[in-house]
């Protein structure tokens, strides 16, 4: 069986949706939730999903090896970044090659990059007028929404749709195609 580990700086609904989706597969299953938010509510879905959590700090994130310590000692196949805001750094990237996933809610190369995240991207959206937008996932590499495209799904732009309403649509095809998505990709290894 293999093990993820989700990495999440919020909410954690994809998180959760992803760890709900694999609870009764035998091919993988979540073991561990990580946050840099001591705060952040996917503790608490964590917390009610029986699923380890860990929170660490920027210098743990940066300036050592823990994260990579904790992942390897846990078997950890696969990182899924949901909603992780963060750059990865080098070492964790190198210490998983192409075994870090990412779900960016634009179809980039539209909308990537530092401070493209979450509201920012659908504001984005609308005050350009875009008539479609969508997710995209992704491997992670040393740059901020970069790595190779695993899937991209669209959704329409209507000229009525605020920033909330592109939000809402995001939400529906992220809970439906990325849990999908990393079960493909791990049938690859």
């Amino acid at each position: 069986m293999k093990r993820l580990a989700i990495f999440a700086s919020g909410s954690g609904s994809n998180a959760e949706q992803i760890t709900n989706y694999f609870q009764d597969k035998k091919e993988a299953r979540v073991d561990l939730i990580l946050t840099n938010k001591p705060n952040a509510f996917v503790l608490e879905r964590a917390r009610k999903l029986g699923i380890e959590s860990l929170v660490f700090n920027r210098e743990a994130f940066y300036r050592s090896d823990e994260i990579i310590t904790a992942l390897k000692d846990r078997k950890i196949d696969l990182v899924v970044l949901a909603g992780f805001l963060w750059l990865v750094p080098n070492n964790l990237i190198a210490a998983f090659q192409n075994r870090i996933v990412n779900i960016h809610p634009a179809l980039l190369p539209k909308y990537g990059g530092k401070g493209m995240y979450g509201a920012h991207v659908h504001h984005a959206v609308v005050a350009n007028r875009e008539k479609e937008t969508g997710i995209t996932i992704h491997l992670v590499d040393e740059i901020y929404d970069n790595g190779e495209i695993l899937r991209q799904e669209k959704c329409e732009v209507l000229a009525s749709d605020t920033p909330e309403n592109v939000a809402e649509k995001i939400h529906k095809l992220e809970y439906e195609y990325f849990p999908k998505t990393i079960e493909a990709y791990l049938s690859t290894f």
